[in-house]
């Protein structure tokens, strides 16, 4: 069960195997509940309440919108919000100008937050709808002045373009999915895919980087595999490069931690580690 400004929502996930802290009467003072299919991904929101089609919530200085469609996912991670601010150390830490590309952006959370720190940002996804939604975000938070490009693309063809061109970049967030497609129609397979990816952004990494971000949800891999896939895009370049799990924290006494996703990040910047 979550909260997101004054909604209450259930939605289920695997890793929550531990019995809840509050009692039953709670979990059914929701307004709504996300019911899963057999496939994979499938399912469909279950109203219980009243609850608008539509609403924005506000993390800091960031404001954007959510919304219940076709997946359990309502346009944010939250866990990301570490990643976020640490994106945001980095660059305004940093002694040169900072450009940002953030493949598989979707509605722009990371792209925002590094565009309100100062950097200018291109922002990659395959679908025209989350690079809508993460417009209309950047208009909701104030920053439409900033410098930001959204394409819709397929992350692999334009990161080699990218280096055909000879286009470098001082920060990259990638945060692939386990399986997508691209606008034309491109298959994307995390296993089959993501090396060949890393391996493309190593060409277009500047000669004086600031940051990679790598992050990974609903793979069967570790925070090791993280680490060794980044460790061979930055190796010699010094900094410091960490790997770990990504986590929600229980609001109670508990304070139990959710296991999200995967990440490994690294910084040119040793005493710059963020959160």
């Amino acid at each position: 069960m979550e909260r997101f400004g004054p909604f209450r929502v259930v939605r289920p996930d695997a890793e929550a195997i531990w019995d809840p802290v509050l009692p039953e009467k709670e979990w059914k003072d929701i307004h709504a509940r996300f019911v899963p299919s057999p496939e994979e991904n499938g399912g469909h929101w279950e109203k219980i309440r009243l609850i608008p089609e539509r609403w924005y919530i506000q993390y800091k200085n960031l404001k954007f919108w959510l919304q219940m469609g076709g997946s359990k996912h309502l346009g944010v991670f939250p866990e990301q919000s570490v990643q976020w601010e640490w994106i945001q150390d980095q660059i305004t830490t940093f002694s040169h100008p900072v450009r940002v590309l953030n493949l598989f952006g979707y509605t722009g959370l990371s792209t925002l937050a590094a565009a309100e720190s100062g950097a200018s940002v291109t922002h990659v996804d395959a679908s025209r709808k989350a690079i809508s939604w993460a417009r209309e975000n950047q208009i909701l938070s104030g920053l439409d002045h900033k410098p930001v490009r959204w394409l819709v693309d397929d992350a692999l063809k334009f990161v080699q373009r990218e280096a055909r061109r000879g286009m470098t970049y001082e920060g990259i967030i990638l945060d692939p999915p386990k399986f997508g497609r691209g606008p034309k129609g491109e298959v994307w397979e995390f296993y089959k895919l993501l090396p060949e990816l890393l391996q493309a952004c190593k060409t277009i990494l500047s000669p004086k980087p600031c940051f990679i971000v790598l992050t990974a949800y609903a793979v069967k891999a570790s925070a090791a595999t993280m680490y060794y896939a980044l460790e061979d895009i930055v190796k010699g370049k010094g900094g410091h490069l960490e790997a770990g799990e990504i986590a929600l924290r229980e609001n109670n006494k508990r304070a139990r931690l959710l296991a999200t996703a995967l990440f490994a990040r690294w910084t040119y910047q040793r005493g710059v580690e963020g959160l």
